[in-house]
């Protein structure tokens, strides 16, 4: 029998359903060699020589794999197409021995891929592998080398990721740009007219910025002559969009389902392990050809050859980093629109997100959606006013998505330039500039990605590492920065400013993606990292100042020692969320639960009682204040509307 080695029980019970009683599939579990935990793991001078060691927990996996590969004819490394996936497969190649090891790679789990795989497998990609033990090596020299110093200068327990404190970097700055804003106010002035039929127009010639100025554009509006100055009719082509890579995946997710990136990648791994969908971790958007044949053939026969344009639609990769997966995520069966997914806890979501994915693929191939666009602007005295609209005219691939398009039909009446409207009334609208917006995972995601930092796999973990080490705090789906991530951040950048800085932590990913394509020696690398880093580590050790961490104060006395000392109760960060203690603290040791109000009342209590966020044994949820006379709870945050219908 020969023996194939992937990383999850379930990929492997997706294999053996087509493979036969001629394979056996043996699941390593993930990674089965890391760096020690205990120690850096890092020979700083010995060309940095990693010390992989078999990981702890992983001993039975392990030992089935080297029982199981004695017995085997052929042994065949099926782990994921990537750097991860070519470092397990190497780890498990050292363990098993050289003899009898080939790899194979496929992106989708088909029995057509996996048998082309098998007909053709390789050798093990040490590029591939230099490139991910070049990464690990990295971010364990920043963590281990940095977190002594952060204990030092700012507080004990605090730990440092060379990507992660970019994200947090962001996030603060963002903070700082929406506390130093200031609204400017401005008016937009509308006119309803109308000849046989009422429409509107907005002033577009004027600037308006303050009340005097609004209230004068309003009299002069209600006393001038109205008539139509031009007319411009087009039509609007809209092509469908690229299919999906991780990163746009996860940003729909997030906008149409509220999902965490973490949740999108969990689901679509469950997707891929099914062979229902492509593999999921991927900067490409590129296409099979078989897959797009197929697709066409589908489009053909459910919605006619007007659906189907006359050349097939592919689609060009502009990251440069595109090197770790060759297809776009897809489904592997574009004719099945519903998975047939066993009831697990998890099938709700697969469903919707492979409906998602499906949609955005087939979407791609279909023909071009076309709108009839009118403008209409008219003259008013010295103003310019203009009216906007268009009408569906063909849905093309928006027919897939039935989605209504009544707020975009915005249909104008047919008049001619010269033609006298009436006015029936003027409406000014006071508006003022608001704030950038605060990051969430969307749109953090994509800021990373337009900044070349991180990569498809890193993205789910960056943002969970960030949260879990309380640098910043997700409400209503926005990150906020905390006062110890602030603190955190603002130390780091300027005592590591090049470490921290944008375009370097982007070309250090470069690097990587160079060291993946045999361009570049990954001891080169980190050498030429470590030894400016290494000074600067000694330097800041010697001279940097202690960091101050700002505390929330709460404005109420101390219980214990308030009358005395003067305490005062403020909000500190701990390992397990934050908690009330004295300002006074190591002095005064008093300590209380914090209870955040959210700005709800409970539904449940007839006393008004407001809803307040607790934390629980393993996680944040939230309670009634009259609590236990009251005993409302919920893990769902009460303030997030339910999700958004994909559309």
């Amino acid at each position: 029998m020969n023996l194939i080695i992937v990383e999850s029980p379930t990929k492997a019970k997706t294999l053996s359903r087509f493979l036969g009683s001629s394979y056996g599939v043996e699941a390593t579990m993930g990674h089965i060699k890391d760096l020690p935990k205990s120690k850096l793991g890092v020979d700083v001078d010995k060309n940095f020589a990693p010390d992989y060691q078999p990981m702890v927990g992983k001993e039975e996996a392990i030992k089935n794999i080297e029982t199981k590969s004695k017995k085997a004819g052929k042994i065949y490394i099926a782990t994921d197409p990537d750097r991860e996936g070519e470092a397990i497969a190497n780890h498990v190649k050292e363990i098993v021995g050289n003899g009898k090891t080939k790899r194979i790679v496929f992106h989708e789990i088909t029995k057509e891929a996996v048998e082309e795989a098998i007909a053709h497998p390789r050798g093990i990609d040490h590029h591939l592998v230099d490139a991910q033990i070049a990464r690990r090596v990295l971010d364990r020299l920043v963590g281990y080398k940095l977190s002594p110093i952060l204990w030092k200068k700012v507080r004990r327990g605090l730990s440092a990721g060379r990507v992660q404190t970019v994200a947090v970097r962001l996030i603060v700055e963002r903070e700082r740009e929406i506390e130093k804003f200031k609204a400017q106010e401005y008016w937009e002035i509308y006119c309803d007219v109308k000849k046989d039929q009422q429409f509107r127009v907005q002033l577009i010639n004027k600037k308006v910025d303050n009340k005097k100025t609004a209230d004068k554009v309003v009299h002069n509006l209600k006393k001038a002559k109205y008539v139509v100055a031009n007319i411009k009719r087009s039509e609007v082509k809209k092509n469908p969009y690229p299919p999906f890579t991780t990163s746009t995946m996860s940003q729909t997710a997030s906008r149409l389902f509220g999902w965490s990136a973490r949740r999108t990648m969990s689901t679509a791994q469950k997707l891929y392990e099914r062979g229902l969908i492509t593999y999921h971790r991927t900067d490409s958007v590129n296409i099979a050809v078989s897959a797009v044949a197929k697709t066409r053939e589908y489009i053909k026969a459910q919605f006619g050859d007007r659906y189907l344009p006359d050349a097939p639609r592919f689609y060009k990769t502009t990251s440069k980093s595109a090197q770790e997966a060759h297809e776009a995520i897809r489904p592997t069966k574009p004719d099945v629109s519903q998975p047939k997914i066993k009831k697990t806890k998890w099938s709700a979501d697969m469903v919707k997100l492979y409906s998602l994915i499906w949609k955005r693929f087939v979407a791609c191939q279909m023909a071009t959606s076309i709108f009839d666009r009118t403008t209409i602007d008219v003259k008013a005295g010295d103003y310019l006013l203009r009216a906007s609209g268009q009408i569906l005219k063909f849905d093309g691939w928006k027919k897939l998505y039935a989605v209504k398009m009544e707020a975009d039909d915005v249909i104008l009446p047919e008049v001619a330039v010269g033609v006298t409207l009436q006015l029936v009334k003027v409406d000014p609208q006071q508006k003022f500039t608001q704030p950038p917006a605060k990051f969430n995972e969307a749109s953090l995601i994509k800021t990373l990605e337009e900044l070349g930092v991180g990569r498809p796999s890193t993205y789910a973990p960056i943002i969970s590492t960030i949260q879990t080490r309380q640098y910043v705090e997700k409400s209503e789906g926005k990150f906020t920065p905390t006062n110890i991530g602030i603190a955190v951040a603002d130390f780091l950048v300027k005592n590591f400013e090049s470490v921290f800085e944008y375009d370097f932590t982007a070309e250090m990913e470069n690097d990587l993606d160079r060291v993946a394509d045999g361009d570049k020696k990954w001891q080169g690398v980190i050498g030429g990292f470590y030894k400016p880093f290494e000074k600067k580590l000694k330097s800041v050790e010697k001279n940097a100042k202690r960091v101050k961490i700002e505390t929330e104060k709460l404005n109420k006395p101390c219980p214990k020692c308030g009358k005395e000392s003067k305490g005062e109760l403020v909000v500190r960060v701990g390992r397990f969320g934050k908690f009330v203690s004295c300002s006074r603290f190591p002095d005064c040791d008093y300590t209380d639960r914090y209870e955040e109000r959210i700005g709800m009342r409970c539904p449940d209590c007839k006393k008004g009682h407001v809803i307040i966020k607790k934390t629980g044994k393993w996680k944040k949820f939230f309670g009634c204040s009259r609590y236990p006379d009251c005993k409302w709870a919920s893990w769902k945050d009460p303030r997030v509307k339910k999700e958004k219908t994909a559309s």
